[in-house]
């Protein structure tokens, strides 16, 4: 089917295909537009953006995500101009509890994770393991990678479905009980970490008395450990989200803990329990995560290439790479 959105520009973006490109319930993942109007200005674009706001957020919920490829997005303030146009309101780096170092471009756009190409970033919710995470997530293509570097994202109610279907049991203990994360942080930034954030940057303080007045606030526990590096446990948090459509979603950040929280402060099989303190069930742990492998669509970045994610119907993460890899991020409240 072919979706034309002509805005007043005359902007004309027409629904595509794209390689890989999957099809869950009677709808394309993820559903893809090119822009073919040759020429087309960033006022246009972003006058298109802001005209189809409504549509494009509906169809990030329906879909998963919704891939641009042709818009005129060439720098960090192109990509703000794009987000701004949406009129939604902006989940700042800063004000968030974001395990990555990011490097801020604008107040609202900012690197999507300095980690090492080498490291491999796995699927995850935005900040499910935090109390406060984004309903949706902008990325945009500034460099692609010579080799690898796609932004993999998976449909989580297809896998809470499978999962569901596979290890009833699992699921049923994951949405009664919920998780807790178990996360240390060091004292200053960790670039070589993809969760190397400090705990200085995380909480927005610079003592022990604030970063710890904050985490009671939060109801987490910690522990202060060697080299000033701070060990939070979060309070019981959800697992499985109840969507718009009655659907559910496996809405966690226990793929990644449970495969990738792994550097010099932290152990992945230490990284996460039940809500009730009872250890993870391993293999129905390993089983989401062999089943979210089959069903993700690795995004094929080129530069100008920006996307939509509704971040509670779909995880994301980044592949290892070759070469300079420049992807920017903007979330939304």
């Amino acid at each position: 089917m072919v979706i034309k959105f002509v805005s007043n520009s005359a902007l004309e973006i027409d629904t595509a295909e794209v390689p890989g490109q999957q099809t869950h319930y009677g709808s394309p993942f993820p559903l893809a537009y090119v822009c073919n109007t040759p020429d087309t200005t960033l006022d246009a674009a972003v006058d298109w953006a802001r005209a189809h706001t409504g549509e494009l957020t509906a169809q990030a919920a329906q879909h998963g995500a919704v891939f641009f490829r042709g818009l005129p997005l060439v720098t960090a303030e192109d990509f703000d101009a794009f987000v701004e146009a949406f009129n939604l309101p902006c989940f700042a780096y800063n004000d968030s509890y974001s395990n990555a170092v990011r490097i801020n471009y604008t107040p609202r756009v900012f690197s999507a994770n300095e980690a090492p190409p080498e490291v491999n970033i796995n699927l995850h919710h935005e900040m499910a393991q935090t109390p406060r995470y984004p309903s949706k997530l902008f990325f945009f293509c500034h460099t692609a990678p010579e080799i690898g570097g796609a932004s993999s994202i998976c449909r989580s109610d297809v896998l809470w479905d499978q999962l569901s279907s596979e290890h009833p049991a699992f699921a049923r203990a994951c949405e009664e009980k919920g998780l807790k994360y178990t996360h240390t942080m060091p004292a200053t930034e960790d670039p070589k970490s993809g969760m190397g954030r400090s705990w200085k940057s995380t909480f927005s303080v610079e003592t022990r008395e604030a970063v710890e007045q904050n985490l009671k606030e939060l109801g987490y526990t910690w522990q202060w450990l060697k080299e000033d590096s701070l060990m939070v446990t979060t309070p019981v948090l959800p697992a499985v989200r109840e969507l718009d459509n009655g659907r559910k979603a496996f809405f966690n950040q226990l793929i990644a803990a449970f495969t990738g929280w792994q550097d010099s402060r932290n152990e992945a099989s230490k990284s996460l329990t039940f809500g009730d303190d009872s250890p993870l069930d391993v293999e129905g742990a390993q089983l989401a995560t062999d089943l979210a492998e089959k069903l993700i669509f690795d995004v094929p970045w080129q530069p100008g290439d920006a996307a939509l994610v509704d971040n509670y119907v779909s995880m994301h993460g980044r592949r290892t790479f070759q070469g300079s890899r420049k992807v920017m991020a903007s979330f939304v409240a």
